[in-house]
């Protein structure tokens, strides 16, 4: 295998890190009744719809179905991809819960 290979099976697997990484906060937006398309525009006010975040929330659960997603590990997960500033909305959102929910 060439170095062009092997870097294009990383950015492959990058890709769909991140795609889990997504779907993870669409799925966590879902379970506690947010949108995550507004939440995303509050932290990326000058990014237009985000076409990966849409086509992740066509393949996520109902909240009545699926597992659940601690604030803890959407948070870790947003911050190992460099999404501070969506983390940062998250946990707006978190706080604004009333304290029994969190």
């Amino acid at each position: 295998m060439n170095s062009k290979e092997m870097e294009q099976i990383i950015i492959e697997r990058y890709k769909q890190d991140e795609d889990t990484m997504i779907l993870v906060f669409a799925q966590w937006c879902v379970n506690h009744g947010l949108d995550a398309v507004e939440l995303y525009s509050r932290a990326y006010p000058r990014q237009a719809g985000n076409v990966r975040l849409l086509e992740a929330m066509t393949v996520t659960a109902p909240k009545e179905q699926a597992g659940d997603i601690d604030d803890a590990t959407v948070l870790q997960v947003l911050s190992l991809f460099g999404n501070e500033e969506l983390a940062f909305v998250v946990s707006e959102e978190i706080d604004r819960r009333p304290r029994r929910n969190r």
